[in-house]
């Protein structure tokens, strides 16, 4: 029922942030040495870790013990995809602010913020070890589009690219890694930068990367040729979202570029996922996604025009210019 698909996801959740993978990496164990390593009650971790197993993720062995499968080897922290630190922000961040769905949609407000008493970034800048897994959680999320990022858009007449709300740098990295003659500049909060600058600079990108704290909200120093942003827009409603990109076509070069990457919401009853994504960012970030027409009276109000939309595998690139009349 769909009713209760929360069961299995809590369920995958609660193994992620138990590190169950992770204790099975080395081969089968005994859900009482799993129970010791975990701090659980061996009792009720066999009753999850056999419903874990019914649908694929873990194996009981017929001694009565468990191991990993191909479907929980992605929960290890150490794997290449691994969606471990995805289950852990869900859980602790997502999932609860969730619950208060009816709220947000009676009032309009954003219920994180009603929760918590401001919003999730300002959380995270307060809470170091949950900004931490975001940042993980955002790079399993991400990980595997960067590519098709950096392949779909043309940089060969750029020669520098700011990266605003940079975040890890993990697009960043991708983007020179596959256009050698870029010279980046990671842009976003300073806690940020500082977050992100140990593992860039040791990249063999590294040499490559400039560093600038800021906020989007206040005069961006610089003049790149190109300014790009991944789903920065939608974390914030109209007119904050207005005040970012006015803030870009005033820093970047005057012939420059400002690529918006984002998912375009279709018309109509298209199914498409990036209509419940819509949801989610009511109810946890305070942002929204928008139709291809909203995106073009943003621009417009922040004296962009918007060129073209590229195709970057789930993403769409939305390529603005400053206008002439801007």
């Amino acid at each position: 029922m769909i009713s209760h698909g929360f069961w299995k996801a809590q369920g995958l959740m609660v193994a992620a942030e138990l590190g169950i993978a992770d204790h099975l990496a080395d081969g089968p164990a005994t859900v009482s040495l799993l129970a010791e390593k975990c701090a659980c009650d061996a009792g009720a971790l066999y009753r999850l870790l056999r419903a874990l197993a019914s649908d694929g993720f873990f194996e009981e062995t017929e001694s009565g013990a468990f191991r990993n499968t191909d479907d929980s080897e992605v929960l290890r922290s150490d794997h290449p995809q691994s969606v471990r630190a995805l289950g852990m922000m869900v859980r602790r961040l997502e999932y609860p602010t969730w619950v208060h769905l009816l709220d947000s949609i009676k009032t309009g407000k954003t219920a994180f913020n009603e929760i918590h008493g401001k919003g999730l970034f300002d959380y995270l800048a307060e809470h170091p070890e949950e900004a931490d897994i975001f940042d993980q959680a955002m790079t399993a999320v991400h990980g595997q589009e960067s590519p098709a990022i950096a392949s779909a858009y043309d940089f060969s007449a750029t020669t520098s690219l700011m990266d605003v709300g940079g975040g890890n740098g993990t697009m960043l990295k991708v983007i020179l890694e596959t256009h050698p003659h870029l010279q980046g500049i990671l842009f976003d909060l300073p806690h940020v930068v500082e977050r992100a600058r140990p593992t860039l600079t040791a990249s063999p990108v590294g040499q490559r990367v400039a560093y600038q704290p800021g906020s989007f909200f206040d005069p961006i120093p610089g003049s790149p040729d190109a300014m790009i942003m991944r789903q920065i827009i939608h974390d914030w409603t109209d007119e904050p979202s207005i005040q970012i990109l006015r803030n870009c076509r005033e820093a970047v070069a005057p012939e420059g570029k400002v690529l918006v990457v984002e998912q375009v919401v279709p018309d109509g009853n298209t199914p498409h996922p990036v209509k419940w994504l819509d949801v989610d960012m009511l109810v946890y970030v305070n942002g929204q996604e928008r139709t291809e027409q909203e995106y073009r009276q943003l621009f417009e109000k922040a004296g962009l025009a918007l060129e073209r939309i590229i195709s970057a595998g789930r993403f769409e690139i939305l390529e603005g210019k400053p206008a002439a009349d801007g």
